[in-house]
């Protein structure tokens, strides 16, 4: 009874989503895919990147798209199986936490490809996997903290423990030791994804203690360390997404993101099931795909001076062509 019965609802959710964009006289061939969100998808990080992705794949691909906000972790195995049995084509599990069940429901369904963000998963013939190099993402944040710093203070907010968060952590303790060696580096998890005020809570203890370059990475609760940051005056630098657009009110302390082109990414896998060229792997990316960047500093740009800026790019350019050799 609880499998009809969540199968109906992701059946209903599917059409609730997809009512407003796809016309009614679509062909039945029409590419469906769906995604399993842990979050909310208009976070303005994690998960609005998966979202984001989504869309775009309508767009190019004509695809129907369907998705599940706030996944609860005891439904993971009956949403994947639920879109699998609704017909859907590519079902996306946004993080490393739903690799386990999607191993699984994918050898229930071997016409459905899945493809799990955030891990390093495979199992043929169509499990695959999609990985941000979460250490190289962080070192660069952690970098361009360090050079920004005038505290010789900053700080790490991160959300759950889990691989790509204490990876993205570890790689900003490395940035900033990279650029400054003596620098006081602050890294604490929280926890929690949707905590914005414990998130705000670590934030202001950091601030109190004299950082003044934070990092949220922990999804909808890094809210709480920009409102923390935007108290006190403290710049932040964005993960994913370009805060600048993601997080308006917050602008006039954001100095750049580091941001994830997930959709270009997916694109190129999407394509290949489409084409038949699909293998079943890990499927990972950093600055020298493209997929990963820097967003424009713009009128934040005047914080920094020319030789903060060559620095950076420096960096950047280091990590783009492997002469920044990471130690993870």
């Amino acid at each position: 009874m609880k499998k009809l019965t969540l199968t109906l609802m992701v059946l209903l959710l599917s059409a609730a989503v997809f009512a407003g964009g796809q016309s009614e006289g679509s062909a039945d061939d029409t590419l469906k895919i769906a995604c399993l969100l842990p979050g909310p998808a208009n976070d303005g990080g994690w998960n609005t990147l998966m979202y984001n992705s989504l869309k775009h794949q309508e767009e190019v691909y004509g695809a129907e798209i369907a998705f599940t906000e706030r996944t609860p972790a005891s439904d993971y195995e009956e949403i994947f199986r639920g879109y699998a049995e609704a017909g859907f084509d590519v079902i996306f599990g946004h993080g490393f936490e739903f690799g386990e069940p999607a191993t699984k429901i994918a050898e229930m369904y071997p016409d459905v490809t899945f493809i799990i963000n955030s891990t390093n998963i495979s199992q043929g013939p169509n499990l695959g996997s999609f990985l941000v190099y979460d250490f190289e993402s962080g070192f660069a944040q952690g970098a361009i903290a360090a050079t920004v710093s005038k505290s010789g203070i900053v700080g790490f907010v991160g959300g759950i423990e889990i691989p790509p968060i204490v990876n993205q952590a570890a790689g900003f303790v490395a940035g900033a030791k990279y650029v400054n060696p003596d620098i006081e580096v602050k890294s604490i998890l929280t926890g929690s994804f949707d905590d914005i005020a414990k998130a705000k809570e670590v934030a202001l203890s950091m601030i109190s203690e004299g950082a003044d370059v934070l990092v949220g990475d922990a999804d909808e609760a890094s809210h709480g360390v920009f409102e923390a940051a935007e108290e006190n005056s403290v710049y932040v630098i964005g993960c994913s997404t370009d805060l600048y657009e993601t997080a308006p009110d917050y602008r006039d302390i954001i100095l750049t993101s580091v941001t994830e082109d997930m959709a270009k990414g997916h694109e190129l896998i999407v394509k290949g099931i489409l084409d038949g060229t699909f293998t079943a792997k890990n499927y990972l990316v950093g600055f020298e795909s493209g997929a990963v960047a820097l967003a424009p500093y713009r009128e934040m740009e005047s914080v920094f001076s020319a030789e903060q800026l060559a620095a950076i790019d420096e960096v950047i350019e280091g990590l783009k062509s492997g002469s920044i050799e990471l130690a993870q």
